[in-house]
């Protein structure tokens, strides 16, 4: 019977991803819809650019699910999952992402059923795989911004030469958009289009902000928006402020040098126990068998995996807890 039902949520899962992928708008409509929202902006003061500026909630796409979008807009936590997932570049929305969260779910609760039948079993598989997707969200976050982090140096002294040999700001944005690397060339070129557009450099600027939250660009977009609005030698200001940022960016390289051995110790602790028992039981077959036949011992490889888990995240907050 369990297999049955098993058997009969899993067709019914596949039949509704293939059904919603062939009736879903295509890239094409997609990159429309996203570019079109990319140039709404309702931003006024520099310090509506945080969290809950309304520009980055409003990055809608023609997503099959947007009834889920729209219940997102009226809670905070469906609107900060929105915004992770434009930081991100993922090609989905929020309610793309809840819905592969769900269906890998059901995948690793049917895998549990049928594999292990256990109340935490199926319920740590459905959390893990669940997980998944939403992993990847954080990842390409991280990695985006990483990138454009290493890349804006040499952005910011492009943009300082332009306008020394005489480009306004729209022609040294151009400029960085054509020479820099893709991570930073892919933004910065966004805000040269929203200009032809007609959107004000200022809310380019912003909205720039808020797809990448990177401290070194929230410096330089302040500087450029107080020089514009105040006066000044904005060049002069690109150039201390490539200074600051390339320091604060190699005193983080001495600081990871630093703390390299208790990363290296976090994953030899969290992966050890568990590679231990492959290899004993590789040496001695059967030797942790009764581990997964008795429900004792199922319960404590439930509890020392969440032990390790646990010590992993402690021993991760205490190796970045170090800010520059």
């Amino acid at each position: 019977m369990i297999l049955l039902i098993s058997g009969f949520i899993a067709i019914l899962v596949v039949s509704f991803g293939a059904v919603m992928l062939a009736a879903g708008p295509t890239q094409h409509d997609k990159r429309i819809v996203q570019r079109l929202a990319l140039i709404q902006v309702r931003t006024s003061r520099l310090e509506e650019a945080g969290p809950e500026a309304t520009s980055l909630l409003r990055q809608t796409s023609s997503s099959r699910f947007g009834w889920i979008d729209e219940l997102f807009e009226e809670y905070s936590v469906g609107g900060k999952l929105q915004k992770y997932v434009v930081q991100a570049g993922v090609k989905s929305t929020a309610s793309g992402v809840v819905m592969q969260m769900l269906a890998f779910a059901v995948i690793g609760l049917l895998i549990a059923l049928i594999a292990l039948p256990a109340l935490f079993a199926e319920i740590g598989a459905a959390c893990v795989l669940g997980s998944l997707p939403w992993i990847r969200v954080i990842w390409m976050r991280s990695r985006k911004l990483r990138a454009f982090e290493a890349e804006l140096p040499s952005s910011i002294d492009t943009m300082a030469r332009a306008l020394r040999a005489g480009h306004a700001m729209s022609g040294a944005i151009e400029m960085v958009a054509d020479s820099a690397p893709e991570a930073a060339s892919v933004e910065f070129r966004e805000v040269f289009r929203q200009q032809n557009f007609g959107l004000p450099l200022r809310d380019a600027l912003l909205q720039m902000l808020e797809r990448v939250p990177s401290p070194d660009l929230r410096v330089l977009v302040t500087a450029i928006i107080v020089q514009r609005e105040t006066g000044g030698n904005l060049v002069e200001v690109m150039d201390r402020t490539v200074f600051l940022i390339r320091e604060r960016q190699r005193i983080q390289g001495d600081i990871r040098i630093q703390t390299a051995q208790g990363r290296m110790t976090g994953w030899i602790l969290s992966l050890m126990p568990v590679g231990l028992m492959v290899v004993i039981n590789i040496i001695n077959p059967g030797y942790s068998s009764i581990l997964l036949t008795d429900p004792l011992g199922r319960e404590l490889i439930y509890v020392g995996l969440g032990l390790i888990v646990l010590g992993a995240v402690i021993i991760r907050q205490i190796v970045n807890g170090v800010d520059v």
